[in-house]
């Protein structure tokens, strides 16, 4: 074997070090268009449900002008012991077995969406089936309006191999599984790849979720009665 010859290969894998060395481009804040780190802020532009990756400055100065930006928090909480019997999710009128919900400032009423092919689908709720649910899930109440929202997966539950999962988490993060689904899935089914995404999602929303109880609102009222 020649000299030339033993030296492409070389060339050829010299080439492909420096493009995995390659940084991938940077994100931007879409208010000022300075680069943004990886863990950057994002607001919610309340009118059109959007998200918007900013900077920690515009974020901070965005979020504090009028109702059109909110800045969404970065808390996850898994509900533990959850409340929600099957007549009650029957109620709520999601076709599906996964949704979210949250509290729209600007439409004075909770919205439930649920993810699908074709984006997040909105389904209309009745009143009563949501405050029969809060009555007995007291923390629903310390949802923040617009930013966080009610996840409820029971994809498991329903195929009987895991229990309902239950989260109180940002906005985003809901809006990041609708987005991963409208992705991944492919026939009528979804396809392999779609539930792997969705199990590694749902994996590191455990990973970085604090568990709390459902009732710890209510929990804490009843005890400083308690000692009244």
């Amino acid at each position: 074997m020649s000299a030339r010859q033993c030296s492409e290969p070389t060339a050829g894998f010299g080439m492909l070090q420096q493009f995995a060395r390659r940084e991938r481009p940077l994100e931007r804040c879409e208010l000022c268009s300075e680069a943004v780190r990886p863990d950057h802020p994002h607001l919610i532009e309340l009118a059109q449900r959007r998200i918007v990756c900013t900077c920690e400055a515009c974020a901070i100065l965005f979020s504090g002008q009028g109702v059109k930006f909110k800045r969404i928090p970065r808390r996850v909480r898994s509900l533990q012991g959850f409340n929600l019997t099957e007549a009650e999710w029957n109620g709520l009128m999601v076709p599906i077995n996964m949704a979210f919900f949250f509290k729209s400032s600007l439409e004075g009423r909770v919205v439930a969406l649920y993810p699908s092919p074709a984006g997040a689908t909105e389904s209309q709720l009745a009143l009563d089936s949501w405050n029969d649910i809060v009555a007995r899930n007291a923390i629903l109440n310390e949802m923040e309006p617009d930013v966080e929202g009610l996840l409820v997966n029971r994809l498991g539950y329903s195929r009987g191999y895991s229990k309902a999962e239950y989260y109180l988490l940002p906005i985003d993060e809901c809006y990041k599984l609708v987005g991963l689904i409208r992705l991944h899935w492919k026939g009528l089914s979804g396809g392999t790849e779609v539930w792997r995404e969705l199990g590694e999602f749902f994996s590191g929303l455990k990973a970085k979720a604090t568990e709390v109880s459902p009732q710890m609102k209510e929990a804490a009222r009843i005890a400083e009665g308690s000692h009244a």
